[in-house]
């Protein structure tokens, strides 16, 4: 229980759930994954069979466009991360899910979580809540990338995400927030309130 216990936190922000009842119908059906970095968890074209919640590590999601590789989501500790699109609707992903460092899931897959569902209302509730909460946050980054100069967003991110500033290469951060790398560069100097040194 002590490992899963950023898990367990992570689904009592959206309904009360009880040690037991996180160990009786949760436990059973989780499955720890372990990768090392620039893993590929998930390749373009696969169907993705997990929902997946970082116990540890750093994960990107992109797709690819020629030779470029698009960033559309970069997620650490206490994140979901997954091809929801495949996921939901057993199609082929895609996207590709790559480990930036040594990674831990806390994974379930599609049919543990529609069995889960089937048993039991509660669950099937949190899984509304979770996957509600999931899209309203795709939605409002989509809306970000359309409303937002590249200033903008580049505040907004550096703000509320200090810790990916130190742990992402720029490029990658350039990417995920649609800036040429050379504006990313120029951006540099607005770092300061956020952290402490340089970006890597």
């Amino acid at each position: 229980m002590e490992k899963l216990k950023s898990f367990f936190e992570f689904l009592n922000k959206f309904i009360s759930i009880s040690e037991e009842e996180f160990t009786r119908l949760l436990i059973p059906i989780i499955s720890l994954r372990k990768f090392p970095k620039k893993f590929i968890v998930l390749e373009e074209g696969d169907t993705e069979e997990y929902f997946n919640f970082i116990l540890k590590g750093l994960v990107r999601k992109y797709f690819k466009k020629g030779k470029d590789e698009i960033n559309t989501q970069i997620s650490y500790e206490g994140q979901v991360i997954h091809s929801q699109e495949s996921f939901y609707s057993h199609g082929p992903s895609e996207y590709y899910i790559e480990t930036m460092e040594p990674t831990i899931f806390v994974s379930i897959t599609h049919n543990d979580l529609e069995n889960l569902f089937a048993g039991s209302k509660k669950m099937e509730y949190l899984g509304r809540k979770v996957i509600t909460y999931a899209m309203v946050i795709k939605d409002n980054w989509q809306i970000k990338m359309i409303k937002y100069n590249p200033r903008e967003r580049f505040l907004d991110f550096v703000s509320k995400n200090p810790e990916l500033i130190q742990r992402v290469p720029q490029k990658l951060l350039a990417s995920l927030l649609r800036i040429k790398p050379e504006t990313f560069s120029r951006f540099k100097h607005l770092l300061r309130p956020y952290v402490k040194s340089g970006i890597s």
